[in-house]
C-alpha cells in the first residue's frame, strides 16, 4: 500500500497536512516561549515586592538596634552581612539579564527571544567553560558559602534548602546521566527561558535572605518566652536603704503569674541560707525577702529557684546585688518615661531626694518647670544635652548635685494607609477612599500626626503630587489605569506634629500597596 500510485489531489492532501502538522508545532513553540516571558514578568514584579519587604524589615531592624543595642545591635549586624551578600548576587544575576535583553530589539517580544547563542557563546566553548561560565559558578558557591558561614550551625532547615537551590552539582538527566550544572540548565535553552531562570534564583536569593531575618527575630522573641532562660529581677521600694531599715525588695521572675511561683527555693545572703516564712515568703511568681538590711555597702543574694516544666525539674540561677548606704549626699533624678529627653515634646520628670521633702529640693535647667511636688516638666530646646542643677536640703547642710541628659529627635515616623503600614493589600475602591496617615509606633508619647501631603505613584503612570490625607481626583484618575497585582507607592508623606506644628518632623517611611482587583 506504502508503493500504491497516489493522485495529485491525494498529494495535494498530504502535503497540506504535513504544513498543517507543521504550523501547529511552530505555534505550540511560540506559545512555550511567551509563556516564558510571563513567568519571568511575574518573577520580577515578585522579587521587586520582596526586596520592599526586606528593606521595610531592615529599616525596622535597625531601629530597635538603635533603641536596644543590647539586645539587637548582634541581630542588626549578622543581618545586613546578610543583606549585602543578596545584594551582591542580585546584582550579578541582574547585569546578565540585561545583558541578554540587549540582543534583542525588543526585550518585550519573547517569540524572538527563542535563540540559545548568547549564553552558549557567554558560558561555553565546545565542551569546555569559558571564563564568564567559571565566573557564574564561583558566584553562586560564594553566595551559599557567605550564608553558611555567617549563619554557622544555626538554622540547619533553612541552610540545607539553600544548598539545595545553590548547588553545581552534575544533574542526572531522564537517562541517568549526570551533566554539569551550566550544560544541564544553560547550554542550547532559548534565552528567554535562561532569563527566567536567573530570576528564579534572584527569588531564591530574597526569599532565602526573608526567611533568615523572620527566623532570627522569631529566636530572639522565642528566648524571651522560654522559661529555661528567665532571669531574675531585683524589685525594690527605692535604690538604697539607711542602716538600720529593713530591707523588703522582691525578687521577681521574669513572667510573673502563679504559674511561675518556684515549686523549691535555696537562696543565701551573703552566703547565710535564707529561711521560708522568716526570712523570706512566696507569693505568685516572686520571692519577697524581709530581712534586715545589713552595714552600709553591696550586699549578694545567690541561691537557685527550682520549677516544674515537662515533668522536670527546672532551675533558675539567683545572682543579685543590693547596696545600703548611708544618708544621701546627693539628688536622685530620673525621667520617668525614659533615660533621655525629647525636643518637641513635654517630658515629665521627678526629681526628688531620698529623705528630703520636695519643697526642700529646688531644681533648674533650660526648659525645666515644676508641675507640683516632685513632678517637672521639661521641653529641651536647642542642643544636644541638658544639665539638670538641683540643691536639696537637709539637717540644715545643702546637698548639690547635678546631671546631664541627651536630647533626642522624636523618631522617624511610619506612614500607613488605613492604620496599616509597610506591604499593605487592597481593593481599588478601598484605595480610593481610605486615609494617609503617620504614626509613631512604639514611642513612649501619644502623639498626633497631621499628614498635610504625598505623593502617589502608579506603576507607568506619573507621580502625582497630592495634598491632604485622601486621594484627589488626579491619583484616582491614575489609580484607574492600574492593573490588578500592581504595586502603587504612597512616599515623601508630608505631616506636622499637632499642637507643635513648627517642629520639623524626620522623613516618613513609605507605603507600599498591592492591588487585588
Amino acid at each position: 500500500m506504502a508503493s500504491a500510485k497516489l493522485s495529485p489531489r491525494q498529494k495535494m492532501i498530504n502535503l497540506m497536512y504535513l504544513v498543517f502538522i507543521a504550523m501547529l508545532a511552530l505555534n505550540v513553540s511560540k506559545e512555550v516561549i511567551s509563556a516564558f516571558g510571563v513567568m519571568n514578568e511575574r518573577l520580577e514584579e515578585s522579587n521587586t515586592a520582596t526586596s520592599s519587604r526586606n528593606d521595610i524589615f531592615m529599616a525596622g531592624l535597625e531601629l530597635k538596634a538603635q533603641e536596644q543595642p543590647a539586645k539587637y545591635a548582634g541581630l542588626r549586624d549578622k543581618s545586613k552581612k546578610i543583606n549585602v551578600l543578596t545584594d551582591e548576587f542580585n546584582d550579578y544575576i541582574e547585569n546578565l539579564k540585561i545583558a541578554a535583553k540587549k540582543t534583542v530589539k525588543d526585550p518585550k517580544d519573547y517569540e524572538v527571544m527563542d535563540k540559545a547563542n548568547f549564553l552558549d557563546e557567554r558560558f561555553f566553548n565546545g565542551d569546555r567553560l569559558e571564563k564568564k561560565g567559571k565566573e557564574f559558578l564561583q558566584k553562586m558557591a560564594d553566595y551559599k558559602n557567605g550564608v553558611a558561614s555567617i549563619l554557622g550551625e544555626n538554622y540547619p532547615d533553612i541552610q540545607a534548602d539553600i544548598n539545595k537551590k545553590f548547588s553545581t552539582e552534575t544533574v542526572p538527566n531522564r537517562d541517568g546521566k549526570k551533566i554539569e550544572y551550566l550544560s544541564y540548565h544553560y547550554k542550547g535553552f532559548p534565552l528567554i527561558a535562561s532569563i527566567a531562570k536567573f530570576s528564579q534564583l534572584q527569588a531564591d536569593a530574597k526569599n532565602a535572605e526573608y526567611q533568615i531575618l523572620s527566623r532570627m527575630l522569631q529566636g530572639e522573641l522565642t528566648e524571651q518566652v522560654d522559661l529555661n532562660n528567665f532571669k531574675t529581677l531585683l524589685d525594690s521600694k527605692k535604690s538604697a536603704y539607711y542602716q538600720g531599715e529593713t530591707f523588703n525588695g522582691e525578687i521577681v521572675v521574669g513572667k510573673i503569674d502563679s504559674v511561675s511561683q518556684p515549686d523549691r527555693v535555696e537562696i543565701l545572703l551573703d552566703g547565710r541560707p535564707l529561711v521560708k516564712d522568716r526570712d523570706f515568703v512566696l507569693r505568685g511568681g516572686i520571692v519577697q525577702l524581709k530581712v534586715p538590711s545589713g552595714n552600709a555597702g553591696d550586699h549578694k543574694i545567690t541561691g537557685t529557684l527550682f520549677f516544674q516544666q515537662d515533668g522536670k525539674e527546672a532551675k533558675v540561677s539567683v545572682d543579685q546585688i543590693y547596696s545600703v548606704i548611708e544618708k544621701p549626699k546627693e539628688a536622685i533624678i530620673s525621667a520617668d518615661k525614659m533615660n533621655v529627653v525629647y525636643r518637641g515634646v513635654d517630658n515629665p520628670m521627678t526629681i526628688s531626694i531620698a529623705g528630703i521633702a520636695a519643697n526642700k529640693i529646688n531644681a533648674n535647667a533650660t526648659g525645666l518647670n515644676r508641675v507640683s511636688g516632685s513632678a517637672y516638666v521639661m521641653r529641651p530646646g536647642a542642643g544636644r544635652a541638658v544639665t539638670i542643677n538641683v540643691v536639696g536640703e537637709i539637717d540644715g547642710q545643702k546637698i548639690p548635685t547635678s546631671k546631664e541628659f541627651r536630647i533626642k529627635d522624636i523618631p522617624r515616623p511610619t506612614g500607613t494607609i488605613r492604620g496599616e503600614d509597610g506591604n499593605v493589600q487592597m481593593q481599588r475602591n478601598s484605595l480610593e477612599i481610605s486615609t494617609i496617615g503617620a504614626q509613631l509606633f512604639d514611642f513612649d508619647f501619644d502623639l498626633t500626626l497631621n499628614v498635610t501631603g504625598f505623593k502617589f505613584k502608579v506603576p507607568s503612570q506619573p507621580t502625582i503630587q497630592v495634598a491632604g490625607n485622601k486621594l484627589d481626583a488626579r491619583a484616582k484618575s491614575a489609580l484607574s489605569r492600574a492593573v490588578k497585582g500592581d504595586i502603587v507607592q504612597i512616599f515623601d508623606i508630608q505631616a506636622n506634629l499637632a499642637g507643635n506644628s513648627s517642629y520639623l518632623l524626620k522623613k516618613i517611611s513609605p507605603v507600599l500597596i498591592e492591588l487585588t482587583n
